[in-house]
């Protein structure tokens, strides 16, 4: 079962939540030659291993959905950014929740580049913030290019999006989401001074 500090078997695999069983087959094949220990340019004898857990893990359905019962949890426990009675207007906040966001919605389209939409329920449970702060957000972002409204309601994050993931240090990971308040990478403080400035 995934912890707080375990191995988050998709991510090994490079797969989606939601993937099926045919393309988690179809993924293992594919790393598993490239992580061989028998290949000689690119064989890793511990993330053969570690691809064999997971592949152990997912492929049977009585494990996969034990895992599954507590993988939700942890993703949003890593994940969570805010108390519900304390989300406020600070600037730095917002920072973070935008970089939070994007970040989600750029795991997803890693995952799974042709089905990356993230719904907005599931971004408000995931960070933990109420639906009626998540909407300026949504709507900035949105203006700027970095997401993008699917036709099945859902969000993604756009090339653009994806740039300005990567200009700000790359995607937030569930240690970076619980920054005290007032703490922000200084890529990020950086960049969004820049874009304060350009809009003034």
């Amino acid at each position: 079962m995934p912890q707080s500090d375990g191995p988050d078997h998709y991510e090994m695999l490079q797969i989606s939540p939601r993937a099926d069983r045919g393309t988690i087959e179809r993924v293992f094949r594919h790393l598993a030659k490239r992580y061989h220990p028998d290949n000689s340019e690119s064989g890793d004898a511990e993330q053969f291993a570690r691809l064999l857990e997971a592949f152990r893990v997912l492929s049977d359905p009585e494990q996969r959905a034990r895992y599954d019962a507590s993988y939700e949890e942890t993703r949003r426990s890593r994940w969570r950014l805010f108390d519900r009675e304390k989300v406020g207007g600070d600037v730095d906040t917002d920072r973070r929740l935008r970089l939070a966001i994007l970040s989600l919605l750029y795991a997803a389209r890693r995952a799974d580049a042709e089905h990356p939409g993230v719904g907005p329920y599931e971004i408000e449970r995931t960070l933990g913030c109420p639906e009626a702060h998540l909407k300026f957000h949504l709507w900035y972002m949105k203006e700027n290019g970095w997401t993008q409204r699917l036709e099945n309601g859902m969000l993604a994050i756009t090339a653009a999006g994806v740039d300005r993931v990567m200009e700000l240090g790359g995607p937030m990971q569930g240690e970076r989401a619980r920054l005290e308040s007032g703490e922000r990478p200084a890529a990020e403080g950086r960049h969004e001074a820049a874009a304060a400035a350009s809009h003034d």
